[in-house]
């Protein structure tokens, strides 16, 4: 009897251990997650930093506004260039600390274009901070992917999705409200305190125990790996999934740079709808865009079929550019018809970066996802030349036409890209 009291303690201690190990678990990934998700933010924050402020910006410094969009191409240029090396240092050093100063050389880099009263300033501080905006993408992805516990890892990207379109949206009104109560100067002051606040919070934070690699085995093992030159050389970049999924990543982000450009001028060219309207249907989708980011994560962490969940949104998303691009819905269904498109785009997010995940080897979480978003910064530079190019032409209906065929392309890659990890 006193033998069975005692196995029954022992199993009761036993499972108390496990749950205050979840629990603890639980927590870490959390506060992992809230402190890479307020850095996605700020770097989406800092990526429409200066937009709002153009006209201010541009009185003083009396210069053309294209000149100022050099600040932003110089800003995405080095972006795009920095980006995958970067990834390389995030693989091979702490990622939180990588993030940490990625934060800090954005934040001066805003604070010193405020400070000195020069334009060439103003562009070498954009360049600057596109350093610091290399360091998002590879460190939150690695961060994320090395500690978060995998059944809760879709949910966690779609979070942190979720922040940055979040940090695009807080942009233009409390810039302009800064620069109502300070000045221009002051309102990239503001900024930069933002991103020096975020930094001091990441870096008192503490890693997690890496969730994908629990043991000293395995970790030695991945480790001897990268320093064999397998995962951690550049071939790892050029593999089929890889490779694949950087078209993916492209093809996606220069649809929605499009729609989100060029939606008010295309209907107003195509089917004379009021800006009032056209606006409000962005807004629309933007709104929804966000709200299916967080749909997207719960879908994709009931179901291993990301490609199919991303499928079948690509789909629906081209069909509603085909029927914008074809007839005049009316408000009421213009509305409907975007809301949808934009539900259905924020719901591939969390498994388009499902599926890099998978194809991605242990230890080069950092390289592969900075290489992958370059996509982003492609079709960043891409896609207004181009979608430009077709309304000066007067071709609204080619424009979307154009975004359909953007859907499409992007669903040929994505039901393309290999399941298996990427050796």
């Amino acid at each position: 009897m006193t033998a069975r009291i005692d196995l029954d303690e022992k199993t009761s201690m036993t499972t108390q251990a496990t749950d205050l190990s979840f629990a603890s678990r639980r927590a870490d990934d959390i506060r992992l997650v809230a402190g890479v998700s307020a850095a996605h933010f700020v770097s989406h924050y800092y990526i429409l930093v200066l937009p709002p402020l153009f006209a201010f910006v541009r009185a003083e410094y009396n210069v053309s506004y294209t000149e100022l969009g050099l600040a932003l191409t110089v800003f995405n240029a080095v972006s795009l260039v920095l980006q995958t090396p970067t990834g390389f240092l995030v693989d091979k050093i702490n990622a939180r600390l990588v993030l940490v100063a990625g934060l800090l050389i954005g934040a001066l880099g805003l604070a010193v274009a405020a400070a000195v009263n020069s334009y060439w300033v103003l562009v070498a501080m954009f360049a600057l901070m596109g350093v610091g905006n290399t360091v998002y993408h590879p460190a939150d992805y690695a961060l994320m992917s090395r500690h978060v516990a995998p059944e809760r890892a879709s949910q966690a990207y779609s979070i942190h999705t979720f922040a940055g379109l979040l940090g695009g949206a807080a942009a233009p009104g409390s810039l302009l409200f800064m620069q109502s109560q300070f000045g221009w100067r002051g309102a990239l002051f503001g900024a930069a305190i933002l991103g020096l606040v975020v930094a001091i919070v990441l870096l008192f934070q503490r890693d997690p125990p890496d969730a994908n690699a629990p043991d000293k085995a395995r970790a030695a093992a991945a480790k001897g790996k990268t320093a064999g030159g397998g995962d951690g050389s550049w071939r790892v970049l050029l593999s089929p999934p890889v490779l694949t999924s950087l078209v993916f990543f492209m093809f996606l982000a220069f649809h929605n740079f499009g729609l989100q450009g060029f939606l008010v001028v295309g209907l107003d060219a195509l089917h004379g709808t009021s800006p009032a309207t056209a606006n409000t249907a962005l807004s629309v989708y933007l709104t929804l865009g966000a709200i299916g980011v967080l749909v997207g994560g719960w879908v994709a962490s009931r179901t291993a079929r990301h490609a199919l969940v991303a499928a079948i949104s690509l789909v629906v998303i081209a069909a509603a550019a085909m029927l914008m691009g074809s007839v005049d819905p009316g408000a009421l269904l213009l509305i409907a018809i975007v809301a949808v498109s934009g539900l259905f785009n924020g719901m591939i997010m969390p498994s388009r970066d499902m599926i890099v995940r998978a194809v991605t080897p242990a230890g080069s979480y950092g390289k592969v996802f900075g290489f992958v978003t370059n996509g982003f910064n492609v079709a960043g530079i891409l896609a207004p030349l181009v979608f430009g190019a077709l309304m000066d032409h007067g071709e609204p209906r080619l424009m979307f036409i154009l975004l359909a065929a953007c859907s499409v392309a992007a669903l040929i890659t994505v039901v393309s890209v290999p399941r298996r990890r990427a050796a």
